[in-house]
């Protein structure tokens, strides 16, 4: 752990608004390295009810750090099936790939309970001596200048009346993950680039007291009605309250232009819906009933300043791909890595530029694909669904019903190599054996500024400036041995032997966040790359060895 350089004039190191799973994980990423960092909640008590229920091998990957195992949680489960599309009649108009292992060492998709993981977030932050969690407070104003951020909060008058407590703080910085509503992007004056989708949907969150999915066995356990009649969701909800029981279902169910949104979630109407399901009061429990509109925007930039933005606060985007609390999640890594760094002096501020321009790229990635899918079932009218049918059917056996992959996406221009195979892709990560114990790369290895070279030792490969470059950021190499072969690191299966076999590459510079900066076949061409990401990364001149 590095110590906080938390200094006189300064209440805090970052000021994190909102304390929703994107602001919560960035508090436990600044705090297990020291950093002073103050949590801030405009609601005094935990969001019992669950909003998202899905998310994907990067969010695993990242959950792994932290020692949640996405495979093993009691609130975590999976379906070892595609993502289907289908018409009234029952025929694929679509096939997404939410069943293959990702090349990242995870299943492509998962199926959770918010609250509950959320708890869990709350409570590893809450043992973290550097970091506080004010409840009940949102904020007020904020001002910032060349040293840090003046930030103003109030209680939430909501609960406390207009009366309630005030409080102001001095941060070095100021992230706001507080919403849709951002106090902090409003405060900021950064404005949103709409893509004017707007659909009204209807969300139900049941808990059945039998497997649905069992007595379904003609439906899959994931899939999307598109009947112009009601376009439906059915999707898993995670697992059940009871261990080992029955697991929780969503419905999600398309308001008609001809109908009212508040009357549509009175729980009379919902279960209404629900009867052709067979799910009824008599064998499922109403866990939540809520109308959500479904949009697609992002901010124009996620910093400015000492200031950013995060989650649903930089954008928002259609559940239909489930990457939209993915993608708030990536962006709690993006800032943790460069807050930390510039706090313990190896970075400069400049860093920040590149967290708006890879993020805003790979965010709106899946908000154009999100919206794609959107366009596919969120069609009423009779005509454009049966054209639609038509198109898709044809081109889905065109394509002899091969599922649509999900799972590569690149960054935004910034710190990676734009000429090196594989860079700005999240890493790929092979099962990987170490003083006797077998595991995923990243368990085995750590997480960080990672150098690995495969059956030759990166640290020979740099020149001396760039290994105490690498040493200032607290960088790790290693060198990969064959399968089959002795050494410190072995690829125990050929993962990594593989992957660099295909991009013509010994040696990969992975970031903290998973993503390729460079992958280079000599060390020539290492020593060329690594100069160039040492000057994007705007890193600050290495202390000399005493």
């Amino acid at each position: 752990m590095t110590a906080s350089t938390h200094s006189v004039g300064f209440d805090t190191d970052v000021a994190i608004v909102g304390a929703g799973p994107v602001g919560t994980l960035l508090a436990i990423l600044l705090g297990q390295r020291g950093k002073k960092v103050t949590l801030i909640e405009r609601w005094s008590k935990h969001y019992p009810l669950p909003r998202a229920v899905t998310f994907d091998h990067e969010i695993a990957r990242i959950l792994a750090t932290l020692g949640i195992n996405a495979e093993e949680d009691e609130a975590i489960n999976y379906h070892d099936e595609l993502y289907y599309w289908r018409n009234r009649d029952g025929k694929n108009l679509q096939i997404v790939d939410w069943q293959s292992q990702s090349a990242s060492g995870w299943r492509v998709r998962y199926w959770f309970n918010q609250p509950y993981l959320e708890r869990r977030f709350l409570e590893i932050a809450a043992e973290l001596p550097t970091v506080t969690i004010l409840r009940g407070y949102e904020g007020n104003a904020m001002e910032q200048d060349a040293e840090g951020v003046t930030l103003s909060i109030k209680q939430n008058p909501e609960e406390f009346g207009p009366d309630g407590d005030r409080k102001t703080l001095r941060a070095k910085f100021v992230a706001g993950t507080d919403g849709a509503n951002s106090f902090v992007r409003e405060t900021l004056g950064i404005e949103n680039e709409d893509k004017g989708y707007f659909f009204d949907w209807l969300i139900l969150d049941m808990i059945p007291n039998f497997d649905y999915v069992a007595s379904r066995p003609d439906q899959p356990a994931q899939w999307q009605l598109c009947d112009p009649k009601r376009p439906t969701t059915i999707v898993p909800g995670g697992p059940g309250p009871v261990s080992g029981g029955p697991d929780r279902r969503r419905w999600e169910f398309m308001v008609l232009p001809t109908e009212d949104a508040a009357e549509m979630q009175k729980p009379e109407n919902a279960w209404k819906l629900l009867e052709p399901w067979g799910i009824t009061p008599d064998n499922a429990e109403l866990e939540r009933a809520a109308v959500y509109r479904f949009q697609a925007r992002w901010a124009k930039t996620w910093n400015k300043g000492r200031c950013l933005i995060g989650g649903d606060a930089a954008h928002l985007m259609p559940p239909f791909a489930g990457e939209g609390m993915c993608a708030g999640v990536r962006d709690a890594v993006a800032m943790a890595w460069r807050l930390n760094g510039i706090l313990e002096g190896k970075l400069e501020m400049d860093v920040l530029d590149t967290y708006t321009s890879e993020r805003i790229e790979h965010a709106k990635h899946y908000i154009n694909f999100s919206q794609e899918l959107g366009q596919i079932i969120c069609i009423s009218d009779e005509d454009a669904a049966a054209e639609r049918d038509a198109a898709m059917i044809g081109a889905l056996a065109e394509r002899d019903n091969a599922p649509v992959p999900t799972d590569i996406c690149r960054l935004g221009h910034g710190i990676w190599d734009d000429a090196s195979p594989h860079a700005g892709e999240l890493s790929v990560q092979g099962v990987v054996e170490a003083n006797g114990h077998t595991d995923r790369f990243d368990q085995i290895v750590g997480q960080g500024w990672v150098l690995l070279g495969y059956d030759t030792d990166p640290t020979e490969a740099l020149a001396d400036d760039q290994r105490a470059q690498l040493t200032s950021l607290e960088g790790i190499t290693v060198r990969i041995s064959p399968a089959g072969t002795t050494g410190d690191v072995v690829d125990t299966e050929g993962t990594f032997a593989a992957w660099l076999s295909e991009i013509d590459a010994k040696y990969v510079l992975i970031r903290p966040d998973f993503y390729v900066a460079l992958t280079a076949n000599s060390p020539e061409a290492l020593r060329t790359k690594f100069a160039a990401i040492m000057d994007r990364l705007h890193i600050t001149a290495p202390v000399a060895a005493e």
